[in-house]
């Protein structure tokens, strides 16, 4: 194997992959390595998001690892089951594992867990160093003391049906089964006539939920929905980081220049934990940059973070009255609510792009939550620094 590359990817996740792959077609004169200690890249996860949230060139570009593609979804609430437009798509790690495998080649090492890395080195097991202009932390979140956090952790089991599911399109919430201590609901994949993705979704204050209970509720909800005798075919599991403050400069200090990429870099949407569309702007930044010096992309993708961390001031608002204010048990009437305003506002705020008047819709009318636990979570001064000017 070489020693020298233009571009070390440690972590071959969905941030990195795509990196991977924006590059392989975009600069393919580019000596780009991707690394990775698992025996696939991708792990063992479904990426899903609306095809709203990216233009029509980021589509393009990404189409052929797209799996699955729906014209609309449904969310259901005790109020209410509502249809809602727009395309929805999902790419799984089985297929975008195959598909990087097939672009790269031999330049993926996989089953190798790095001993350790520099902004331009990586270090391997066996003692070899590797050096490169630059190298891309993308190995997940990490522990900070400086982001105030709540979770949305989920198990999902994709099952194969002795019958047809009848289910047309996805149900990205089903938010009418039993609560608990936070906002629970069930996300639903119809992936063949036969096979669904079922997924137990608890936004918790805490990281992790019992495993045997999660899948305990998925057999439950499965049989509820006349889903019987279903082969489990694959089970993902997650936990992810819902931002409901934090210290941005201070986050990106753990960092100490080190270029990272997805949840590392606190890269994804803060309220719904989506990661995709902003994996897909980190892999345009990359492919555009005009060197790849690791000097010069650190503060590129830390300006691009900064940039969004300022976007997305509102939506950690929106996080701590979900979180803070009121019962846990109670969170679902939050969802309940902003699932019944208007078309374009819920898909402007999957996008990150809501507008001033979304915002005024947002916090007008009667609150789902008490007025004073809202003021107060709206006021939260844990991190007195946090907003930068």
């Amino acid at each position: 194997m070489r020693r020298d590359w233009d571009l070390i990817l440690v972590g071959a996740g969905l941030a990195n992959g795509l990196i991977a792959w924006h590059l392989r077609h975009t600069r393919p004169e580019l000596a780009v390595l991707l690394i990775d200690r698992d025996r696939h890249c991708g792990g063992n996860h479904t990426w899903s998001f609306h095809a709203s949230d990216l233009n029509a060139q980021q589509l393009r570009w990404l189409a052929p690892l797209i799996d699955h593609r729906w014209p609309g979804y449904q969310v259901r609430f005790p109020a209410f089951t509502r249809q809602l437009p727009g395309e929805y798509c999902t790419i799984t790690s089985a297929s975008f594992a195959v598909h990087l495998a097939r672009a790269m080649g031999e330049r993926v090492l996989t089953g190798t867990a790095v001993s350790r890395i520099t902004p331009d080195t990586v270090q391997l097991p066996d003692g070899q160093t590797l050096h490169a202009q630059a190298v891309i932390d993308g190995r997940g979140a990490q522990p900070s003391p400086h982001l105030q956090l709540g979770y949305q952790a989920f198990i999902g089991q994709e099952l194969k049906l002795p019958e047809p599911h009848g289910l047309l399109q996805p149900v990205l919430m089903d938010a009418t089964v039993a609560q608990g201590d936070g906002y629970r609901f069930v996300y639903t994949l119809p992936l063949s006539p036969d096979r669904l993705l079922i997924e137990d979704t608890h936004y918790i204050d805490h990281q992790h939920l019992d495993p045997a209970h999660l899948r305990q509720a998925i057999g439950q909800y499965a049989a509820e929905q006349g889903w019987s005798g279903g082969e489990l075919l694959r089970e993902e599991s997650g936990s992810l980081p819902i931002i409901l403050d934090g210290d941005f400069e201070a986050f990106w200090g753990q960092a100490k220049g080190m270029p990272c990429s997805g949840l590392r870099a606190g890269l994804f949407h803060p309220t719904t934990g989506y990661s995709l569309p902003c994996a897909v702007r980190t892999a345009e930044l990359i492919a555009a940059a005009p060197c790849l010096d690791h000097a010069h992309l650190f503060n590129s993708l830390r300006e691009s973070a900064r940039v969004q961390w300022r976007q997305q001031r509102f939506f950690r608002l929106l996080n701590r009255m979900l979180f803070m204010a009121g019962n846990p048990s109670d969170r679902w009437r939050v969802m309940q609510r902003f699932y019944g305003l208007g078309d374009g506002l819920i898909e402007r705020f999957y996008a990150g792009r809501i507008t001033l008047a979304d915002k005024a819709r947002l916090l007008s009318g009667k609150p789902p939550v008490p007025v004073g636990a809202a003021l107060r979570a709206m006021a939260f001064p844990d991190f007195p620094s946090r907003e930068l000017p």
